[in-house]
């Protein structure tokens, strides 16, 4: 399978940027991406644009955050849903940064994840958006795809992560989160996928597999 043709053709088809494309292309400021990624948990691209705009109108920096009333956080950040448990999140983070790092963002995996509440997904979408260091952000609809095109047969997206890695080239991991989750938007659809507009429909193999045992196991 020709990894590269198979993203460029993704590439033509679907428009317009994610948000953390966005922030990337406007500023590449770690701390706002960090952030960004922490409010995007279980929420739309839409929300999360949003909740950061607000929160970051008002605190945009470490020290800004870890010294604001958590109220005053969740009100800021409230439509990006869960906002307790992310103002909480984000307070603790920000603390973290200024105690161990002086308030930056380390361009580590491993620093990264000992963050509170930053998992692999995030810390990878930090290393790729605000550093443009190759990774491989899994989040749903990498996950999603990446079986659909019948690139991997895995579990989770941690066991998804590696697999792509041992498959694709490492000079294209930093085109996977990007192009994947504009394509699960537009094309690609958790549901009703659009496969005949799809750029990719003749060599697809639509492998519904992981979805369906997921199916099962909510009935």
């Amino acid at each position: 399978m020709n990894f590269e043709e198979i993203l460029s053709k993704i590439d033509s088809a679907i428009e317009g940027e994610a948000h953390l494309d966005e922030l990337a292309n406007k500023k590449q400021d770690p701390f706002k991406i960090l952030i960004s990624t922490i409010l995007s948990a279980r929420t739309r691209d839409s929300n999360t644009r949003v909740a950061t705009e607000r929160l970051f109108a008002k605190y945009n920096t470490p020290q800004l955050i870890a010294e604001a009333e958590i109220v005053t956080l969740e009100e800021l950040i409230k439509v990006s849903g869960f906002y307790k448990v992310k103002a909480a999140r984000i307070k603790e983070v920000s603390k973290r940064l200024l105690e161990e790092y002086n308030g930056e963002v380390p361009p580590d995996f491993e620093e990264l994840i000992n963050l509170p509440g930053v998992g692999a997904k995030t810390a990878n979408c930090v290393l790729v958006y605000a550093y443009k260091i190759p990774a491989i952000p899994v989040d749903v609809h990498v996950h999603r795809i990446s079986h659909r095109l019948g690139l991997v047969q895995t579990k989770s997206p941690d066991k998804t992560e590696e697999a792509l890695k041992n498959k694709i080239p490492k000079n294209l991991w930093i085109k996977i989160n990007r192009l994947f989750v504009r394509f699960g938007q537009q094309i690609c659809l958790p549901k009703n996928p659009k496969c005949e507009i799809c750029p990719l429909n003749t060599i697809c193999p639509k492998n519904f597999t992981m979805e369906n045992k997921m199916k099962k196991k909510k009935k």
